[in-house]
């Protein structure tokens, strides 16, 4: 009975650096290399765990596809859009509301209760003024 042994394969320390350095740079993923040089995946995360500068042992990496990443840039640059957009706004509220104030005190007529008595706190929501006031 003959025994079908595979001879000792031993990588250098340069070849295990540059396929790790591969796998960080996105350009391969452990399971290709193992595909790639026979090698167990074990045995590629103990080369990662021992020449990463960025993947240790116990840390997670979260991969996502170029166009999730795409898709989460694209509603963070929203999210800012709509932030300016929302203190612009809360500016003009705040300025037409001095202006009103002003007037106010210039004819000596309350012009909020005058015409209405609803006042915009900026936040989406009215106030009522209370009569009298």
């Amino acid at each position: 009975m003959r025994l079908n042994l595979k001879p000792r394969r031993v990588f250098s320390e340069d070849l295990k650096k540059e396929i790790v350095q591969r796998i960080e740079l996105e350009k391969v993923g452990i399971s290709q290399v193992s595909r790639e040089y026979s090698v167990s995946p074990s045995a590629v995360y103990l080369w990662l765990d021992k020449y990463s500068r960025h993947l240790k042992k116990g840390e997670v990496m979260v991969v996502q596809k170029e166009s999730e990443e795409k898709k989460s840039q694209e509603l963070r640059t929203k999210i800012a859009e709509l932030e300016r957009i929302i203190g612009q706004k809360q500016m003009e509220i705040d300025f037409l509301n001095k202006v009103i104030e002003i007037g106010s005190e210039e004819v000596k007529v309350d012009i909020k209760k005058k015409f209405g008595g609803k006042l915009s706190s900026g936040s989406g929501q009215t106030e009522e003024k209370a009569p009298g006031k």
